[in-house]
């Protein structure tokens, strides 16, 4: 049994806030996002009547039937009681991972980025090799100490032979070769100009290059490709053919070579920002050509709508698309059926409520049109409900108010150990002057209430007798396209040994603004 967080204040010390002292740990224990298989439900309503039952090849009689009529239904009950507490655990495990983050926002904020700090003052980036002590006679640079994916060097002295290399390797790589000498290696080598990959005989790729020469190696990850630059400007480039992570390798082979090296903390002689913005809008002219049907983001937006419950929007970009030149049609029969009409203005009216704050009405409401989905008062959605309603409380400033409905309304939760994180998230608004400053203060953001608006149109969605895709009342096709359109560029990354550009979502959408 876990403590009771509100049991140990006393309503006298509610008229100072700053005295205010729970007893709670106000650090919710880590939690991953799972995703969960949600079990189609199919509601049906049975008439029993003196008329024989066939049920397959067998005929039954009413009186016989009963049992196995009183059997079907209960099971049916339990399936629609586990798939509602499903969609209730996909949003809690939501809301955690909010916590979570949170959590650690603040505490960010608060080291003043010490460990950053620290990390930096541990190793110095390198600046230049040196050759005396190196392993076979070169030095490797790891990738984790460089700042940029382009690295560049200044080639002091050729030495007595100018066996001086650039290229890439992977882990493993024999520190005794040239990179491009082994399998798995690229490099451009400085005294024959030639480019060597994964053996000893080079072919020809670019000029050689000698004392005063400044060469770089990059990776292109959009085109999969490899290129190399002297004195600015590019040598070549060649297929990236190898998965996973390379390490940039700067090879010094014969006596009293000399380079140094920058990683990017002084200008590189070639323009590497000039030479992303380019590659960047190659790819961009190529992804414009793709021809996308305008039904289709017709009938994205319009699934968005419909799940989420703007009925009004809907109706008018329903009649936009008829009036628009031309006129945009047949989106309605492009895939996404109209399953998620079901219960629209309902689900609007309920959004609505608890968008404003007013938690008892849509309480009520749900009492008065499902009552099947609130029937249990211990499952994640009358959790999520009655802590948006003390959130609701709290935020309004009424304290004594919320503690005594956080006295009377959670006491049920109390033994439930899988609520203990969120119930005293909860109750750790009192504990603050200014809880939307702390940890717990995104509970008291409008993305709070929208997690529990999308909860209770999800669960209400989830009623519907005709639902076929029983994983579609969690999310909206819109966001089914955008979690995969983010999962295929992880996934490429991951090709790579997670090297290249990392893929944020938001920032792509509002640069998209910009």
């Amino acid at each position: 049994m876990i403590d009771d967080p509100f049991g140990d204040i006393p309503n006298s010390r509610l008229t100072n806030k700053s005295n205010v002292v729970v007893n709670l740990s106000l650090i919710p224990s880590a939690y991953h996002h799972l995703h969960h298989q949600l079990q189609q439900i199919r509601v049906s309503t049975f008439t029993l009547s003196t008329i024989p039952l066939q049920l397959g090849f067998c005929t039954i009689t009413h009186a016989s039937s009963n049992l196995h009529l009183h059997s079907k239904i209960a099971t049916m009950a339990n399936d629609s009681e586990q798939t509602q507490d499903l969609v209730g655990s996909y949003f809690l495990n939501l809301w955690r991972l909010k916590s979570k983050t949170a959590s650690k926002d603040v505490e960010m904020m608060n080291s003043d980025n010490e460990d950053e700090d620290m990390e930096e003052d541990d190793e110095p980036v390198p600046t230049e090799l040196d050759t005396v002590n190196s392993s076979g006679g070169f030095s490797i640079v790891l990738l984790d100490k460089l700042s940029v994916q382009y690295p560049n060097m200044y080639v002091r002295s050729a030495g007595a032979k100018g066996t001086v290399a650039i290229g890439f390797t992977t882990e493993g790589f024999n520190l005794r070769r040239q990179p491009g000498w082994e399998a798995n290696s690229f490099g451009y080598h400085g005294d024959d100009g030639k480019l060597y990959r994964g053996q000893g005989k080079g072919e020809d790729f670019g000029p050689t290059y000698t004392t005063g020469d400044t060469v770089g190696g990059g990776i292109n990850y959009a085109s999969q490709k490899l290129f190399f630059t002297k004195n600015g400007q590019v040598v070549g480039t060649v297929e990236k053919d190898v998965k996973g992570r390379l390490y940039p390798t700067i090879a010094v082979h014969s006596q009293n070579e000399e380079v140094s090296v920058n990683f990017g903390k002084d200008p590189f002689l070639f323009d590497i920002k000039a030479y992303e913005a380019a590659q960047r809008a190659k790819q961009d002219t190529s992804i414009e050509r793709i021809s996308i049907p305008q039904t289709a983001s017709y009938g994205i937006v319009r699934s968005y709508l419909q799940h989420y419950g703007y009925e009004e929007t809907l109706n008018v970009f329903d009649e936009a698309s008829q009036t628009s030149v031309p006129p945009v049609t047949g989106f309605h029969d492009n895939g996404f059926n109209e399953h998620a009409m079901y219960a629209l203005t309902h689900r609007k009216i309920l959004r609505k409520l608890i968008m404003d704050g007013k938690i008892d009405d849509a309480i009520s409401n749900l009492h008065e049109w499902y009552p099947e989905t609130i029937q249990d008062d211990t499952s994640a959605i009358c959790l999520m409900l009655h802590c948006q309603k003390f959130i609701e409380l709290v935020r309004a400033g009424r304290l004594e108010e919320a503690m005594e409905y956080g006295r009377n309304r959670f006491e049920k939760f109390y033994n439930l150990k899988h609520y203990e994180d969120l119930v005293k998230d909860c109750a750790a608004l009192l504990a603050y002057e200014e809880p939307n400053k702390s940890s717990v203060g995104y509970l008291l953001e409008e993305s709070q209430r929208e997690k529990v608006a999308d909860a209770v149109n999800a669960i209400i969605l989830s009623t519907n007798p005709d639902l076929k895709d029983h994983k579609s009342c969690l999310h909206s096709y819109l966001e089914t396209l955008l979690r995969q359109l983010s999962a295929c560029f992880l996934q490429k990354r991951l090709l790579n040994g997670n090297q290249g550009e990392a893929f944020h979502l938001q920032r792509v959408l509002l640069a998209k603004n910009t």
